[in-house]
């Protein structure tokens, strides 16, 4: 990836000397199948005369250069994706035309090909530096402007973009259309947008399908709304449902934030290959096709959707109305799209217990990105663009939402959401920093943020929580103190408010029968409120949730956890468990394997779905990964049993039964059970109210390859019958799980090696490859991923080599090899690029965890 990245530094020099006004973008999009023209002119000033810039550009060829009626020569000025901009005047006017590609990686302007009905359907995506891909461009958040664009395609084409979608005009017939020759085409020219940075602009083209709404927003303005996807799915698009909840998300943010939403229309598309879950661009939001489900889907899944369409509304005023002047500030978009989002989940959608579904599932993937090397504050030290690129993680999103939940507590909700209604007032259509919010919310709530925001926002690591206390010949508190500790790298001791659960048998159920809430705030505060009482089967030091904090049980509390967590009917509260016992199992402080039998004894009575959903994959690792290699068959098969009878003994056609019953078919491994799986696939067995629809299929074949028990053969007939872009990926996913030394070396081959295959399909194979019961299978990769590792780096995309080193890194060998493989490669390259070096480092700690975990396990397992 030479010449792309851009640092902080040029930014704020940059941002410093010009203020940009407009874009006019001409877009070609019939010109063939590879590329398509684009003619930029920008308007800007420059502070100095005579001084000089750049402006970015990422072309396959640069037809013409024009700065203040002078031609420029394309081979002097274009170098390194950046236009030269010298001898600026205080008003200039520039024009590039070029020649653009398109992609089949997920950025800029990706192309995808329906395998159902040949239409092609393009997208762009441009956070955090792909705009350049398609257009001339100032590529920073900081160098807001308006943008025009005018768009020439297929006449019978969809065109979305920011502004609402004007009627177009006969351009004749193109030669080479988009695929298909002579191709009537038209041409679409959009009015100018608000001011807005240029990662937010956006151009939907296809043949898309889907329904139109409206509604009245807070101030008495009719906003069109718009629903869509590819024809080949229509039939599968609840848009009426996805109106709903953006209705509902509509009336919740104009209330909470106190601010008409502030655009001309919102339109949602689901967009084939998305790398992503979706993306805020205004008023033309793109979304996974992951969220238009063809056949039965966990309720998780049906959760996460809404939870995302509504943080992509939310960012319709936190970060696109607002934006952060820099990259490290992105917690200001994601972290309160992130908080808000799940707010108005709980509070306006039928989903009441979204914070259940944070606790356990958004803040597992926090606390293990604020324990990995790569941890950094929730204000993080961005230096160039690839920092950035590799900073939309667990921190960013899910312990930023966390900390805001915190001080949503801590300064008051009303104060709060005061204090953003009047950050959006004076800062509308402008770039903010940190004080900027931090100062809205000292005048609504009175109270000093620095020291809060220092601790909270400015440091990374995560604390840890346990109790300490004598008992006397009662069984009462003698003494009692909650104990607060830190990483030695990162020592911060934190204010945190707290909620202390008592928790008792009470008739063979786990119920809460006393809570105390109060401040910690130092290394060991005293809990004068619990002396003299009796200690409970079961202590909880972060009960409700209200912190971000790792939690530690004494012995009592975790024997009670083990043996009676399932009985507990406070869904929240069995989330944290859940959590406490994952977090120490991560530790080596609980071995894998009493994980996985506290599992297996208690996910009977976990009802929330998105809870199931986390502790089946919890379940999985610890079984896969953590546990003694030794005594890893076994307990397999002991698993697999396990999960069968649950998933027969669950209510028919439930959530449950279909977690279930997907996760016997992922540890399915001896011939009993693959034998059951493939009984299952064909009908043979059947669960009341078990529909095994095309995706179960596939989930079940994928299964049976992985085991051996199927091949080629019956993946083919499979895609044949399901010849989509889902049954694609499923068949990838499938071949990539081939269990012989020729299955991996193919995938290896067509996937990491080669530079033609989409980013899903590199994502589905991924997976397939790491789908192994026989760890050895990946031993060559131990040495073969580091060989290549450099060369992937400097060829691919950033989003797929980002995706090859999250897919392709065989931790599923996790052996002391692997690790040595890791550390050597991070010894011998410490001049690599920091982005990568932060993969390597991930995946070499995640190593070393699995190690250690191993270790703990096989010491208690031979004691």
């Amino acid at each position: 990836m030479p010449g792309t990245n851009l640092t902080r530094a040029e930014a704020r020099t940059r941002a410093e000397l010009l203020r940009v006004e407009s874009y006019d973008i001409k877009l070609d999009l019939a010109r063939g199948e590879k590329q398509f023209g684009s003619d930029t002119t920008v308007r800007f000033s420059a502070a100095e005369t005579g001084s000089s810039s750049f402006i970015s550009l990422i072309a396959d060829s640069v037809e013409s250069v024009e700065l203040n009626d002078v031609q420029l020569d394309p081979a002097t000025v274009y170098q390194d994706s950046r236009v030269l901009l010298e001898n600026l005047q205080k008003e200039n006017v520039l024009r590039v035309v070029s020649t653009q590609a398109y992609t089949n990686t997920g950025e800029g302007m990706h192309r995808f090909v329906d395998p159902v009905d040949g239409e092609v359907y393009l997208y762009t995506q441009f956070e955090v530096p792909d705009s350049r891909r398609v257009f001339t461009v100032f590529e920073q958040p900081d160098l807001k402007a308006k943008f025009k664009f005018t768009v020439t395609a297929p006449a019978n084409w969809l065109i979305v973009g920011n502004q609402p979608t004007p009627e177009p005009v006969d351009a004749g017939i193109s030669e080479l259309g988009n695929g298909k020759p002579n191709t009537p085409i038209a041409t679409w020219s959009f009015e100018p947008t608000p001011v807005m940075s240029s990662y937010i602009t956006a151009i939907i083209a296809g043949p898309y399908k889907g329904k139109r709404s409206e509604l009245t927003n807070s101030e008495g303005r009719t906003i069109p709304l718009g629903v869509f996807c590819r024809a080949s799915l229509e039939a599968h698009l609840d848009a009426d449902y996805i109106i709903e909840k953006t209705r509902q998300g509509f009336e919740f943010f104009e209330r909470e934030f106190n601010f008409p939403y502030p655009f001309a229309k919102y339109d949602q598309v689901f967009v084939p290959e998305f790398n992503m879950g979706a993306m805020e661009n205004i008023g033309a939001v793109t979304h996974t096709e992951a969220y238009v489900f063809r056949g039965k889907t966990e309720e998780a899944v049906k959760e996460r959707r809404v939870v995302t369409v509504l943080h992509e509304l939310a960012h319709m005023w936190f970060g696109d109305l607002v934006t952060m002047k820099w990259w490290n500030d992105l917690w200001l978009n994601e972290s309160f799209a992130e908080y808000t989002s799940v707010l108005a989940t709980a509070e306006a959608t039928e989903y009441t217990d979204s914070w259940t579904t944070f606790a356990s599932h958004e803040k597992s993937w926090a606390y293990r990105q604020d324990q990995l090397p790569s941890t950094h504050p929730v204000v993080a030290e961005i230096l160039d663009l690839e920092d950035v690129m590799s900073n939309f993680d667990g921190i960013t999103y899910a312990k930023g939402a966390a900390v805001l939940k915190a001080l949503v507590a801590y300064v008051g909700r009303k104060d709060f959401f005061l204090g953003v209604s009047e950050y959006f007032r004076k800062h509308q259509y402008k770039n903010t920093e940190l004080p900027d919010l931090l100062q809205e919310l000292e005048l609504t709530s009175g109270r000093d943020l620095n020291t809060w925001s220092q601790a909270w926002l400015e440091t990374a690591g995560v604390n840890t929580l346990s109790a300490r206390f004598e008992l006397d010949l009662a069984g009462n508190y003698k003494s009692f103190e909650v104990v607060q500790s830190a990483h030695e790298k990162y020592p911060t001791i934190r204010p945190h408010r707290v909620a202390i659960g008592c928790y008792n048998v009470v008739n063979g159920r786990l119920e809460r029968t006393a809570q105390v809430e109060t401040d910690i705030a130092e290394s060991v505060t005293e809990i004068a409120e619990l002396v003299g009482a009796a200690q409970p089967d079961l202590l909880l030091l972060n009960d409700d949730d209200l912190t971000f904090a790792k939690v530690r049980f004494d012995e009592r509390s975790l024997q009670t956890a083990k043996e009676y967590l399932g009985s507990c009917e406070d869904s929240l509260a069995r989330a944290v468990i859940w959590g406490v016992l994952w977090d120490t199992t991560r530790d080596g402080e609980l071995p894998a394997s009493e994980f996985v039998k506290t599992v297996l004894a208690n996910i009977s009575g976990e009802t929330q779905s998105s809870t199931l959903r986390t502790v089946l994959g919890q379940l999985h690792t610890a079984l896969s990964i953590y546990t003694a290699p030794e005594n890893r068959n076994a307990l397999t098969s002991v698993v697999a049993i396990k999960l069968l009878e649950l998933a027969e003994q669950a209510a028919a056609g439930s959530d449950s039964q279909f977690q279930l019953v997907k996760a016997f078919a992922e540890v399915a491994a001896s011939k009993t059970h693959l034998a059951t799986v493939a009984d299952l696939h064909s009908g043979k067995k059947q669960l009341a109210g078990l529909e095994v629809d095309t995706d179960l299929a596939w989930a079940f074949l994928i299964s049976l390859v992985a085991g051996g028990a199927a091949g080629e053969s019956e993946i083919a007939a499979a895609l044949a019958a399901d010849n989509t872009a889902s049954g694609n990926q499923a068949a990838a996913k499938a071949r990539a799980a081939i269990p012989t030394a020729a299955g991996k070396a193919a995938a290896w081959k067509d996937n990491v090696l080669s530079g033609e295959v989409p980013n899903l399909i590199v994502r589905s194979s991924g997976a397939g490859f790491q789908r192994v019961h026989n760890p050895e299978l990946l031993a060559p990769y131990a040495k073969e991923f580091f060989k290549e590792l450099n060369t992937l780096w400097e060829q691919r995309s950033f989003a797929i080599a980002e995706e090859i080193i999250d897919s392709y890194y065989p931790l599923p060998l996790a052996n002391a090899k692997l690790e040595r493989e890791a550390a050597a490669w991070l010894a011998a390259n410490t001049n690599a690029p920091r982005a990568l070096r932060r993969f390597i480092l991930e995946a070499h700690s995640d190593t070393a965890r699995a190690l250690r975990a191993q270790q703990a396990d096989g010491a208690v397992l031979n004691s």
